[in-house]
Order: C-alpha cells, then structure tokens, then sequence
C-alpha cells in the first residue's frame, strides 16, 4: 500500500477493540432492564399516572406538598402513581399514594451522588439506564403531572410532547402543576417556538397548566385513557 507520494505505507492491523466488546456486553444489560421492567411493570393492575419534578424540592415546600395532595387525589379516583423513585416531589408524590393505600411505584435510578429509594415506594425497580425507564414511563402511564424541576425533568417532559406531536404514541394528558413555575416557559413557547413556526400553534394543546390540585385529579380523570399501553 502506497500513499501519494509514492511512499510505502504499513498495513492496517484488524482486531477486535475492546470498546466493541464493551458495546456488545451493554446491549446485553439494556436488553436485561427491559425485560426485567417489562415483567416488573405489567404487573401493576391499575392505570397510573407518572408524577414527576425535582429531586431538590425540600419536604416544607408548597410544591412537595401539592404533589403529595394530588397523588393521594388520584389514588382516590382509582389511579396508581409512578415517580423516579428518589427524594424530592418524587417522594411526594409516592407518599401521598402510600398513605392513600394505593400503588406507588418507584423506578429509581442509580447514580454516582444521589440517589437512594424513598422509603414510599411500595414496588420498585432499579434502571442504570436512563433512557431505559422513560420508556416505563411512558408505557405504562396512563397520564403526566409535571411539577417544578430541573433538566431532568424538562427532558421527561419535551420527550413526551415530541412523541405525541409525531404520532409516535398516543396522545395521554400532560399536566403542568404551578402556572408561577411554567408560566415564562408557556410564554417563551408561544412567542419564540409558535412566533417562529417551528411548532404550529395547535401544539400548545399538548398541555395543560393547572394550579389546583382537585382540578388537576379531575382534568386526568377526565382525559386519561387506561387502555393507551397496555
């Protein structure tokens, strides 16, 4: 083999990095946590709905305990809840199921710092994968309550609005809790996303943003379609 300047030129030497045997093995621990959360998940038999928010969110806050206020409204309406399984509006959330005597589920995540498994939860699963539990999620929720968060939680949240806007699942409500919180998004959607046309207006309908926990266990009641997933 010769380069252009005439130049002879060593061969190649093809082996087998040890990244591609890393990749193979990975595939085989994302196979094994979908199985072990589609075996684990399909047991539940209620509809849930998925609430989801910050990890940070102190017990005292108005926020935490909305979540808890609503997620023992579902449990009254009938409903299970599902959560990340961590502290914050996610143990809330699974304590205001708990105490409701209903199902709370948690699907923690494994993380360097954070974060171990609220003691509410009362079935559970382990993901190391992130992406892995989204799709528990939202194969397995009949509805989402948004509360106040961080990246995470404006990844669950545009990652369920691009699935519907594209038709890749069916449409499932999606509750914005806290119009003080949503309220600049919301705005910046509208002026930034719709004003430039790279949403059509319509997509606002995607969402709803409620403050009242009783309206929030009402309008999932209402538009919850149970059978969406299963």
């Amino acid at each position: 083999m010769k380069n252009d300047n005439g130049r002879k030129l060593k061969e190649p030497k093809y082996c087998l990095d040890n990244s591609v045997i890393g990749d193979s093995w990975r595939m085989f621990r994302i196979m094994s946590e979908f199985v072990e959360g589609f075996d684990g998940m399909s047991a539940l038999d209620v509809p849930a709905v998925t609430i989801y928010g910050s990890a940070r969110t102190a017990q005292d806050s108005e926020y935490y305990l909305l979540a808890e206020k609503i997620a023992a409204g579902l449990v009254g309406e009938g409903f299970g809840v599902i959560t990340g399984g961590g502290p914050g509006i996610m143990e809330a959330a699974n304590k205001g199921a708990f105490n409701a005597g209903g199902i709370s589920v948690g699907l923690n995540i494994n993380l360097p710092h954070e974060q171990n498994l609220n003691p509410y939860a009362n079935f559970s699963l382990d993901f190391k994968y992130f992406f892995v539990r989204k799709v528990m999620l939202m194969k397995y929720s009949s509805g989402f309550v948004c509360m106040p968060g961080g990246f995470g939680s404006m990844d669950e949240l545009f990652e369920s609005l691009t699935l519907i806007q594209t038709e890749r699942i069916k449409p499932f409500p999606i509750v914005l809790v806290g119009s003080k919180f949503w309220g600049g998004l919301v705005e910046w959607i509208e002026d930034k996303m719709v004003g430039n046309g790279t949403i059509s207006p319509d997509d606002i309908s995607l969402f709803k943003v409620l403050d009242d926990p009783n309206e929030v266990v009402a309008y999932l009641k209402k538009n919850c379609d149970p059978q969406n997933f299963r």
